[in-house]
């Protein structure tokens, strides 16, 4: 018996539409990260991107547990003395809702090669609608 490696020929890629104001971030980028790495699959193969595009609509009613609003942070530095900039997750949301849902996926995305090209497949808008109806994406429930 032999195993199975997909080559980038045989990839075909579906669409997924997750609304975000159906279950927590973590839950929720979890999901994404699983249908854009293509863990799912019975063709997955590690070296090779076997993922989907994923569309997330209404990322302005995110849902999150706790005091996350005002206790969750987020760290930027320049690597200047003095530059760590700190801003909360209601303070990320009000300014781009989109960002904070890229940033929890680009976390659980495996750090290699391959995360670039899968990001590049995740379609964040913050309304319910979006330009993606041609690709007839399926729903998918959290």
């Amino acid at each position: 018996m032999k195993t199975y490696s997909a080559k980038p020929s045989d990839i075909t890629r579906n669409w997924y539409i997750i609304d975000a104001s159906e279950a927590p971030l973590g839950r929720l980028s979890t999901k994404i990260a699983t249908l854009l790495t293509g863990k799912g699959k019975p063709s997955f193969t590690k070296h090779i991107d076997c993922g989907d595009f994923v569309v997330v609509i209404n990322s302005d009613n995110l849902v999150v547990t706790g005091n996350k609003m005002k206790d969750k942070m987020y760290y930027r530095h320049s690597q200047y003395p003095g530059s760590l900039k700190e801003a909360t997750l209601a303070e990320k949301m009000s300014k781009d809702s989109t960002d904070v849902i890229v940033l929890a996926v680009k976390g659980m995305l495996p750090k290699n090669k391959l995360m670039d090209e899968r990001l590049a497949r995740l379609k964040v808008y913050p309304g319910s609608e979006h330009k993606h109806e041609a690709q007839k994406p399926v729903k998918v429930s959290i």
